[in-house]
């Protein structure tokens, strides 16, 4: 059913569910783990001039750190990738190019007026991707995490 899974991480808290359901539908499916993180070129591009370079250069080291959490969080093998540019845009791009079956990615179950002066990543993905996309959100503290069995982190 899944042959390649892409997780997409932003290494926040809130995607740590996400990273760690996406991991045991990869152990069950036996499926190939791409691991994506995107630095967002927004955020180098609003960085003043003479800072852009150290900014893109931490969001990446962000970015490495991101992708080890998830390789934490399975014994398969994962192929790590990452890119820059809009977020959303480079997960479905990403998607294209490996061929996945899923796209698996955190949410931080933004509501009301701040998911629409915020924007959402995982929902524009959700509209543009040409594969399914598994969002999962994380859970509010001291909530059971019933689909795996345990509390959350």
């Amino acid at each position: 059913m899944f042959d390649t899974i892409v997780i997409a991480t932003d290494g926040s808290a809130s995607v740590r569910r996400g990273v760690r359901v996406a991991a045991d539908l990869a152990e069950r499916f036996d499926a190939d783990v791409h691991a994506l993180y995107v630095v967002d070129a927004g955020d180098v591009e609003t960085a003043p001039e003479r800072l852009r370079d150290e900014m893109r250069d931490a969001l990446q080291e962000r970015g490495e750190e991101a992708l080890a959490d998830v390789q934490a969080e399975t014994d398969r093998e994962v192929t790590f990738a990452v890119r820059e540019g809009r977020p959303a845009a480079e997960i479905s791009n990403y998607a294209r190019e490996v061929d996945a079956d899923l796209v698996a990615m955190g949410t931080r179950g933004r509501h009301g007026e701040n998911r629409f002066l915020i924007g959402s990543v995982a929902e524009r993905v959700v509209r543009t991707c040409p594969v399914p996309v598994l969002t999962v959100r994380q859970l509010e503290e001291g909530s059971v995490d019933t689909l795996l069995g345990e509390e959350p982190a």
